[in-house]
């Protein structure tokens, strides 16, 4: 029992500091240098784009979602691109090749550093509309980043299954879990064996992202304690969403659940004007790589072209359906 307690008492101590790597000092001008975008304090986020073989008529940033980077828009990158639009991706602080690669950086920062890089990739294409594609996390981040001084250049926000399940949606056991956690052992890693979670119907690519070496395979526990402080925001701040929007979600999500995404839906000031939504009774958490990732490519090429005509998909009125029964049950 000694030595049993004697080695828990090592884990402890060896996963007890709690470490952040936020946005430092101003040091320099944001630039964009030899496909990375170099922001104010120097850190480099690693850009990969994807251009139409002619004249683009639109421009979307991307932004990945948890413990992902860049490469996961390389097939929706391509798929738009083809149709006329320039995608640009980047690596976020500690994820793929990013600064302090499995570390989180803060809420603030990452919001930040988009709106650096859509100012950066706004002024490469001059005259073109330009939209934010955020998903999972990265939806949170374009939430945050539109919501405190929203960049200028920036016409519209589409949202894959946006990370808006906060605290305030948890039940209390997972919160007391998360804290407890945090504070006995923030460098504690975590792998989500065991817990049966499906992200997608893509088995194939699931197993690429596994052999991937710049993928996350175990997450620390005060990583996964920053990332719900981004839900905390996204999920508080979606009812000042300013910009129009469209906001995809998937019938089959394991990852994020329906109850907070439908109430943050609920809750987006313009909806059903400039501000929409899509419903795919067929879609998982990873929409743009799942087996019908293809409805949801053409569907968000649509949108960019008319904001105001109906998806191809018809995964609108899916969602018109589904709101007006939830708000059948509330009466």
């Amino acid at each position: 029992m000694r030595r049993l307690g004697g080695i828990l008492m090592g884990l402890l101590l060896s996963a007890c500091a709690a470490t952040t790597h936020p946005a430092g000092p101003e040091t320099r001008s944001p630039a964009l240098e030899d496909d990375s975008i170099v922001t104010a304090d120097g850190a480099r986020l690693p850009l990969r784009s994807w251009l139409p073989p002619g004249e683009a008529r639109a421009v979307i940033v991307a932004v990945h979602g948890m413990n992902d980077y860049s490469n996961a828009f390389d097939g929706p990158g391509k798929a738009l691109a083809a149709k006329g639009i320039a995608v640009h991706a980047y690596d976020q602080r500690g994820f793929g090749r990013g600064p302090h690669p499995g570390r989180w950086s803060s809420t603030e920062t990452m919001a930040a550093d988009l709106r650096v890089v859509a100012r950066l990739l706004a002024a490469r294409h001059p005259g073109l509309p330009l939209y934010l594609l955020g998903e999972s996390m990265g939806g949170a981040v374009a939430i945050e980043a539109t919501v405190h001084a929203p960049p200028p250049e920036v016409k519209g926000v589409i949202l894959s299954a946006p990370a808006v399940w906060g605290r305030a949606s948890m039940p209390w056991y997972q919160r007391a879990v998360l804290w407890l956690a945090y504070q006995v052992a923030p460098g504690w890693q975590l792998t989500g064996r065991g817990l049966k979670i499906q992200p997608s119907d893509n088995i194939e690519m699931l197993r690429a992202l596994s052999r991937d070496p710049l993928v996350i395979k175990a997450t620390r526990v005060d990583v996964i304690r920053g990332m719900v402080d981004l839900m905390d925001a996204a999920q508080a701040d979606a009812p000042r969403l300013p910009l129009p929007a469209l906001l995809l979600y998937g019938a089959k999500d394991e990852i994020i659940p329906p109850e907070p995404t439908w109430a943050a839906v609920a809750a987006l000031p313009h909806l059903g004007g400039s501000q929409r939504v899509a419903l795919y009774a067929n879609g998982w958490h990873m929409l743009l790589r799942d087996l019908q990732a293809q409805v949801v490519i053409d569907d968000i090429a649509a949108w960019v072209a008319d904001r105001s005509a109906p998806l191809p998909s018809g995964a609108d009125r899916a969602a018109s359906g589904k709101l007006a029964t939830l708000a059948s049950e509330t009466r």
